[in-house]
C-alpha cells in the first residue's frame, strides 16, 4: 500500500425533503447572494426549483438563476455563468441536477475568481488556488461530483472533452441527497448513472499497487451492492430504498475512499471522454462499451486483477486467471444488457466510428500513453476502440 491523505470535507444530508436544507445551511456557511445552476426544464416543470428558491426567501438569501446546462457540458456555459457571477456579485454556487451541472457550476466557481481564462485550469496551465463555495442538490446519482474535487468540461472548439482535479478547492461544502428526486429518472438515464459509477469504482480496483486487500474489499463490496440493486430500481423506479442505495453509492464511488493507497487506472474514462466529446453519446452508456473492452484487452497480458475481480465480484468459478478474467469480462457485459445499456459502439449508435481521430486526440490531450494498470499506447488504444465495434 501507498501512501496516501484524504480529506472529504463534504457534509453529506440524506434523505427525504432534504433539498430544502439547503438554504439552511447556506445561511450558517454565511453565504449572502447565490447563483443556481441547474440543467433542462426537469428541475422547473417538477416544481423543485421553485421549492428551492422559496426556501432560499425565507432565509433572506437572493438567488440568481442560470439554467440550461446540457449533458456532456461544455464551456460556454461556464463563460455565461462567470459572466453572471461577476455582474451580480454572487458569492456561491448551488447546483441543482447531476453531474453536468455540478461540473458547470464548478467551472464557474474557479473562473468567477480568476483573471484569466477558467480552461486554463482543464489544460494545466494553472492551478485553482480559490474559488467560490459551491452547494448542491443531487437529482441524478452517477458522476459523484457531489463528493469531488473534480470536474470535466468540453471546449467546444477543438471537442477537447478534459478533466480538472483538486483535492478540496473545488469539493462541494455540502451535498443533499434525497432519493425520491430520483424517481422519475428515465430508465436509460438511470442505468448509464450506475455504469458510471461502477466504473469510478473500477478505476481505483484495477491497480498496480500490492497490499491494497482493505480498499480492495471495499470496492468489491460496494459493486456487490450496486449490483444487487440495480434491478430492483429498473423494476421498480420508486422503490425507495433501491434509490437510496443507489444513489449513495454513486457519491463513495467517487469521493475518494475506494481510491486510498493505490494507484489508479482510469484509461476507460479517457478513451470514453474522445467517443462522447466527438458523438455526444451519454457518458455512461459509453463506459459500458468502453470499460469491458479495456478489461478483456489488458486481461490478455495482465490477467490475475480482473480474475480476482470476476471471482469475488461475479462469483466467477474457474482454474485459470485467463479463463476466470474471460468469463468476468463476459458477465459485467450481461449485466450492462440486462439494464438496457449497449456493450458494443453498434448498439450506442456509432456504426463507423472515426478511430484514427478518436486514438490522435486521446493521446493529443493525454500523453503518449494513459493509464496506471497498464500503460497503453496509441497502438493499444486502437485495439480496444476496434475491440469495442
Amino acid at each position: 500500500m501507498e501512501n496516501f491523505s484524504i480529506c472529504t470535507p463534504t457534509n453529506y444530508v440524506f434523505g427525504r425533503g432534504t433539498e430544502c436544507e439547503a438554504s439552511r445551511l447556506a445561511a450558517q456557511a454565511g453565504w449572502k447572494r447565490v447563483m443556481i445552476v441547474y440543467g433542462g426544464g426537469s428541475a422547473v416543470r417538477s416544481g423543485l426549483l421553485d421549492r428551492v428558491k422559496d426556501s432560499f426567501t425565507a432565509e433572506g438569501i437572493p438567488t440568481i438563476e442560470l439554467g440550461g446546462v446540457k449533458p456532456n457540458p461544455t464551456d460556454d456555459k461556464g463563460y455565461e455563468g462567470i459572466a453572471l457571477a461577476r455582474m451580480e456579485k454572487v458569492d456561491a454556487i448551488l447546483a441543482v441536477g447531476g453531474g453536468s451541472v455540478i461540473d458547470t457550476a464548478k467551472a464557474i466557481a474557479c473562473g468567477t475568481l480568476y483573471e484569466g481564462d477558467f480552461w486554463d485550469f482543464y489544460c494545466g496551465k494553472a492551478a485553482v488556488e480559490r474559488a467560490l463555495p459551491i452547494g448542491v442538490i443531487l437529482t441524478i446519482p452517477a458522476a459523484g461530483s457531489e463528493g469531488s474535487g473534480n470536474s470535466v468540461i468540453t471546449r467546444i472548439e477543438g471537442l477537447r472533452k478534459l478533466s480538472l482535479r483538486t483535492d478540496t478547492a473545488l469539493r462541494p461544502r455540502f451535498a443533499c441527497l434525497n432519493p425520491e428526486l430520483t424517481f422519475t429518472l428515465p430508465p436509460y438515464q438511470t442505468a448509464s448513472g450506475i455504469a458510471d459509477m461502477m466504473v469510478h469504482i473500477m478505476e481505483r480496483y484495477f491497480t498496480p499497487t500490492e497490499g491494497v486487500e482493505v480498499t480492495d474489499r471495499l470496492c468489491e463490496g460496494l459493486l456487490k451492492a450496486i449490483i444487487a440493486e440495480a434491478p430492483k430500481v429498473m423494476a421498480e423506479p420508486e422503490n425507495y430504498d433501491a434509490r437510496a442505495n443507489i444513489m449513495w453509492s454513486g457519491t463513495i464511488a467517487h469521493n475518494g475512499i475506494c481510491g486510498c493507497g493505490r494507484r489508479e487506472d482510469w484509461a476507460s474514462h479517457f478513451i470514453e471522454h474522445e467517443l462522447s466529446a466527438l458523438y455526444d453519446v451519454t457518458h455512461g452508456a459509453g463506459l459500458a462499451v468502453i470499460t469491458p473492452a479495456w478489461m478483456s484487452y489488458v486481461s490478455k497480458s495482465k490477467p490475475a486483477k480482473v480474475a480476482q475481480f470476476a471471482r469475488r465480484v461475479f462469483d466467477i468459478i474457474a482454474d485459470g486467471d485467463s479463463e476466470a478474467a474471460k468469463l468476468g469480462v463476459e458477465k459485467l457485459r450481461n449485466f450492462f444488457r440486462s439494464i438496457g445499456l449497449p456493450v458494443t459502439l453498434r448498439e450506442l449508435g456509432i456504426a463507423n466510428p472515426d478511430i484514427p481521430t478518436l486514438v490522435r486526440k486521446l493521446h493529443e490531450n493525454k500523453g503518449p500513453k494513459i493509464g496506471g494498470y497498464i500503460p497503453l499506447t496509441a497502438t493499444d488504444t486502437e485495439a480496444i476502440f476496434r475491440e469495442s465495434l
